[in-house]
């Protein structure tokens, strides 16, 4: 692979204008005919009429606006577990999160109609929280039992513990309501369509404040790049560093999962895609990954209400075809 590291003085400058533009662009594009002059005028002064302002910042400015903080932090998730494992294949869905979010979304589907109304709207949220937390308490389990002998565990850990979760799931969505398990099934799949100005305000704090920590902690984890034995020489205490980091991700994601559904690799794809031009350090590849990705998956939305006409195709079907695709290449390049 082609490395040209580029200074971060000129490519983050340009990664902010992309993102502005993207937004932009992205925020005319809906079944909604709006040009984009009428678009731009409206973001940055004021909207011709009532209707417009409702399909902009009601609509369409939460819905792009939560896909950038989704790509953020699942490439950013992706980038930090692949350096603090020194396993490019290590993605953020190995952990079983989907299926423990999964568990927690039926659980709430099931308890929803026995709950007062004003709780709700934030049951299936908050229980796919849980749910994808405990996943992640799971795995940690089984890798803190093993005194972290070998990272690679990690794989197998959050695989199994993914089987297992989905299997529960699957015998409680056979004894449910079958309305109620289409609805998680597509929930499953990924979408941006719950996106509002509550859902902003529960992601964006979580994806700041676990980027803000992880940077904080970054010339430790650039001491893991090496080796373990390298970073204890330098005073890290590596197993506690490697828990944090994993948890930072593990948090960002699930948060992320709670809303949008399973939106899978994009923090495989993003950390590869980058890495050449940025490096390896990991406030480099953290920031520039988060921002290409949160790009990244700007676009895919469009593509997923645009393609085709008043239908959406699930954001995690598209992103599932390409990280397939991606993933086979990685391979091939390996041998």
């Amino acid at each position: 692979m082609i490395s040209v590291k580029l200074p971060l003085k000129v490519t983050l400058p340009l990664l902010l204008v992309l993102v502005a533009i993207s937004i932009l662009i992205a925020t005319g594009f809906g079944t909604a005919n709006l040009n984009a002059t009428d678009t731009i005028q409206c973001l940055l002064s004021e909207c011709d009429n009532k209707l417009t302002q409702t399909i902009i910042f009601d609509i369409r400015l939460p819905r792009v606006l939560l896909g950038f903080i989704a790509g953020f932090a699942l490439a950013s998730a992706g980038a930090l577990m692949q350096n603090v494992t020194r396993n490019p294949l290590a993605d953020p869905y190995l952990f079983g999160i989907i299926a423990g979010a999964g568990l927690g979304a039926t659980v709430a589907t099931m308890a929803s109609d026995y709950l007062p109304a004003a709780l709700q709207s934030l049951t299936l949220p908050v229980f796919a929280f849980i749910g994808a937390m405990l996943a992640i308490v799971l795995v940690m389990g089984v890798l803190v039992n093993q005194r972290w002998r070998k990272v690679e565990f990690l794989l197998l850990a959050g695989i199994a513990i993914s089987f297992l979760l989905s299997a529960i799931t699957h015998l409680l969505l056979y004894f449910g309501d079958a309305f109620a398990a289409n609805r998680i099934i597509f929930w499953l799949m990924g979408s941006l369509a719950r996106a509002d100005y509550q859902a902003l305000a529960w992601t964006a704090p979580v994806v700041l404040v676990c980027c803000f920590i992880a940077l904080v902690f970054s010339r430790q984890l650039d001491a893991l790049l090496i080796s373990d034995e390298s970073a204890r020489t330098l005073g890290v205490n590596v197993e506690r560093l490697r828990l944090i980091a994993l948890i930072l991700s593990a948090a960002m994601v699930a948060v992320i999962v709670s809303y949008c559904g399973g939106i899978a690799f994009v923090g495989l794809m993003i950390p590869h895609i980058v890495r050449p031009f940025f490096g390896l350090t990991t406030a480099r590849l953290l920031i520039s990954s988060g921002l290409v990705g949160g790009c990244f998956l700007i676009w895919v939305d469009v593509l997923a209400r645009s393609s085709l006409e008043g239908q959406e195709i699930p954001l995690g079907v598209i992103t599932s075809v390409m990280g397939s695709l991606f993933f086979l290449m990685i391979m091939r390049r390996a041998r």
